[in-house]
């Protein structure tokens, strides 16, 4: 086997995992040949080398991470998507991971020990040494899916009477204690409390001998460590952050977060927002059809349930529909294009809700515009369905009926579309979770007993 292997090509789009390449990674895995896998993941980048390991099978992947042990890079593991990452700290022993926590800045060593059974996360962080058995133990003490477990606790800080050439002589002399990645400096008072931020570039710019207190700035936001990730999100694009310091409630500096982990985080709300609107959870190459089937089945029952709402509407005019079939043939336009626009109201709404975009004002501006949007697509609709019908079956009572009824459910998609969103965050809840199913109930029963109670006084 050759020992220098082709590169995977790269576009801009997405990498591609060169097919060459990955036939030479499972014949090695096969042949047991630890030291060509250990050399090839090392030359690569750890985002490619983490697609490559993630184009195996899974049980291929298992054997490839047992067969390295110490040798799998921290940084390529902490690339790894979720369940191929957990299946990787299972099969490492301990001292793989714990040397794996000593490399890594500390937000990625707490993602690592999140993925441990309790005992054996206990077992590791003894072997630790203390300070850094405590910092990890403070990050873990935060909820998930906050800023107390995002930040790293890794950072330059540096008193106001410093000049500029004290703390860059300073960071030059931590020499690889320094964070792998950061963007500013913290400058604090004798009690550890944060005072302004001076960022590199003015650092840089600056003659020795200033001060620090004479060009540091106030941190354009400050987070607090029980801050949700959403949030903590909105901060980094409100105000296009590199970095944001982390202080607790004394004011006390305790971490900073940096813009590469809020790119993930941002991915991963956006994903979780569209997966929720469709009622599915993420599917990972790991997953099972019992995994899937689990994550899907709750919420086509609760679909089902909906369903039979509408069809009990239906049953009110089943005489209606029995003396005229040509409602029956109709019905599904009206229920179909409503439903349409409900779900389109609903995307944008729950997108400018997580945006921040409908507080105040803006709120009823928004469901002024739905409403009137409603409106003037459900009469373009009206006057196109009715003439359709008109031609199809030549009454023109119930090409009247049909672009009334579309017009009535075109106003009420738009109007639940916006409001049910908005109300349900209102009552704490998560309007991409739970908006989709309420929407299209509504709108589909607005649909069938605008058009079949309409036909009903109409038509017999």
């Amino acid at each position: 086997m050759s020992e220098t292997p082709a590169q995977p090509t790269q576009t801009a789009e997405m990498p591609n995992v060169d097919p060459v390449l990955l036939d030479d990674l499972i014949d090695a895995v096969d042949e047991h040949d630890t030291r060509w896998l250990a050399r090839t993941l090392q030359r690569m980048h750890p985002a490619d080398a983490a697609d490559l390991l993630e184009a195996l099978s899974f049980d291929t992947f298992s054997e490839a991470v047992e067969l390295l042990g110490g040798e799998l890079p921290a940084d390529i593991l902490i690339e790894l998507r979720d369940s191929y990452r957990e299946e990787a700290v299972e099969v490492l022993p301990d001292a793989a991971v714990a040397s794996a926590l000593d490399e890594l800045d500390s937000d990625d060593a707490t993602t690592i020990l999140e993925d441990l059974e309790d005992e054996r996360r206990e077992r590791i962080l003894e072997d630790l040494a203390p300070i850094e058995r405590a910092q990890l133990e403070r990050g873990l003490s935060y909820e998930e899916e906050t800023a107390g477990r995002l930040m790293q606790t890794e950072f330059v800080a540096a008193p106001e009477y410093w000049t500029v050439g004290h703390a860059i002589d300073h960071a030059r002399a931590l020499g690889e204690e320094l964070p792998e990645v950061f963007y500013e400096l913290y400058v604090t008072d004798p009690g550890h409390r944060l005072l302004g931020t001076v960022s590199l570039a003015t650092l840089l710019r600056t003659p020795r001998d200033v001060q620090l207190s004479d060009i540091m700035e106030d941190p354009l936001s400050t987070l607090k460590p029980e801050m949700d990730q959403e949030e903590v999100a909105f901060q980094f694009r409100k105000y296009s952050l590199a970095s944001a310091p982390v202080t607790d409630d004394g004011g006390r500096l305790v971490g900073m977060i940096t813009v590469d982990d809020m790119v993930d985080v941002m991915q991963e709300e956006n994903a979780e927002d569209l997966l929720s609107l469709l009622n599915v959870n993420s599917a990972d190459g790991a997953d099972t059809v019992w995994d899937t089937v689990k994550a899907r089945a709750p919420w086509l029952g609760v679909n089902l349930f909906t369903a039979f709402i509408s069809s009990a509407i239906i049953s009110l005019f089943e005489a209606t529909i029995a003396q005229i079939v040509a409602l029956a043939v109709l019905m599904p336009v009206v229920a179909a294009l409503g439903g349409n626009a409900g779900s389109q109201g609903l995307a944008v709404a729950v997108r400018a809700i997580a945006e921040r975009q409908l507080d105040g004002d803006a709120a009823r501006r928004a469901i002024w515009r739905e409403v009137m949007s409603g409106m003037v697509n459900g009469l373009i609709f009206a006057v196109g369905v009715g003439l359709i019908s008109l031609v199809w079956f030549r009454d023109i009572e119930l090409a009247l009926v049909m672009g009334v009824a579309m017009m009535a459910t075109f106003v009420w998609a738009g109007f639940s579309g916006i409001l049910v969103p908005l109300g349900l965050k209102r009552l704490g809840a998560d309007p991409a979770v739970a908006s989709s199913v309420f929407v299209l109930t509504l709108t589909d029963v607005m649909a069938f007993f605008s058009f079949l109670g309409l036909a009903t006084l109409v038509l017999l």
